[in-house]
């Protein structure tokens, strides 16, 4: 009796086993594939990160992600449809399914981790809370205590509105916080002068002063209040989806940190020793397979988009900010690739 059991626990194991090695692509990832486009959820306007130009067209750091998982999935970095999105917006947006994914600067954060039907795919940037006043107006101020029982600028719907308040009361300032839907709304009134500082991430106002004329009349803080590791956001109903998100985020900053480029890929993949590089580009190794996809998907990604340092220096270093903790994890910063085995 002892025996058959043993035998029919084996059977259900092999069963189970099986079953899940031939599981079917989840709803997300059927639903790309049959309409043979990304949809994407992106920032109405933020330079750097997600702009379209005069002719409508994106570009970015969060737009390339988009690109770099399309090529990977469809085949093409083209098969994208953008679908900006404001703050408030964002997550609605998502968890209707009006989008297949938000790369749109976004911040990981346990709730929104855990309590929104969502997941994030991995911290694609790392930003931090900041604030910038005008010198003209504002020339006493040097730091963010001086800002006490001012009127701040700040975008509601944030985690920005939220860790505003926080920092006030752990620090003993008062502010007095003027909110705006819609980062552009924000950043006017700023500029306007209905506020005396303007806060959001330091990239966020980087952005705004590389399109301002009068840059020099402005300065940013040296105060940072926050950690805001900003990410992919996808529903969470969908593993397959997850693996590819997540793991083309992993192949970009491997290539970067391995040398390989949007233009050197294809000769890498051909003539490269290197154990790593050719598991990175499909030479040799199964995480294609193990992914669903085929053996060129990063390839496809990396030619599509170049490597995660070429996709920072294209976007964000015409911003004026450094890699800092963005720079690769034997360079000084966080980026750290898992490996590919």
């Amino acid at each position: 009796m002892l025996r058959k059991k043993l035998i029919a626990g084996a059977a259900v194991a092999l069963a189970l086993g099986a079953a899940a090695g031939t599981a079917s692509a989840g709803p997300t990832l059927d639903a790309i594939k049959q309409r043979g486009t990304l949809v994407c959820g992106v920032h109405t306007g933020l330079t750097g990160f997600s702009a379209p130009d005069k002719a409508g067209k994106y570009a970015g750091l969060d737009v390339d992600y988009c690109k770099a998982l399309a090529a990977a999935i469809l085949g093409s970095e083209d098969k994208v449809k953008y679908v900006p999105l404001t703050a408030q917006q964002r997550f609605t947006a998502l968890q209707s399914g009006e989008v297949d994914i938000l790369s749109r600067n976004t911040t990981w954060n346990s709730k929104r981790d855990t309590t929104m039907g969502s997941v994030f795919a991995g911290t694609w940037f790392y930003d931090g809370q900041a604030f910038v006043v005008n010198t003209k107006k504002n020339a006493k101020v040097k730091k963010l205590a001086d800002l006490n029982k001012a009127a701040i600028c700040v975008e509601t719907g944030t985690t920005t509105e939220r860790n505003l308040a926080d920092y006030a009361r752990a620090n003993k300032l008062t502010f007095k916080p003027v909110v705006f839907e819609g980062q552009e709304a924000t950043e006017k009134a700023f500029q306007s002068g209905r506020c005396d500082a303007y806060t959001t991430d330091a990239s966020g106002i980087a952005a705004m002063l590389v399109n301002l004329p009068s840059k020099a009349d402005y300065t940013v803080l040296p105060d940072i209040i926050s950690k805001e590791p900003l990410g992919p956001m996808l529903r969470r109903n969908d593993q397959e989806f997850f693996a590819i998100a997540r793991w083309t985020i992993f192949a970009l900053q491997q290539a970067e940190e391995s040398g390989v480029t949007k233009a050197n890929v294809a000769q890498m993949k051909k003539d490269s020793k290197d154990p790593t590089i050719q598991r990175l580009t499909g030479a040799t190794g199964e995480v294609g397979k193990g992914l669903g996809l085929d053996a060129d998907w990063a390839v496809r990604a990396i030619a599509a988009v170049g490597n995660y340092g070429e996709i920072y220096d294209r976007n964000i270093k015409p911003l004026g900010l450094s890699r800092g903790p963005n720079a690769l994890w034997n360079k000084g910063g966080l980026m750290y690739p898992v490996p590919m085995d």
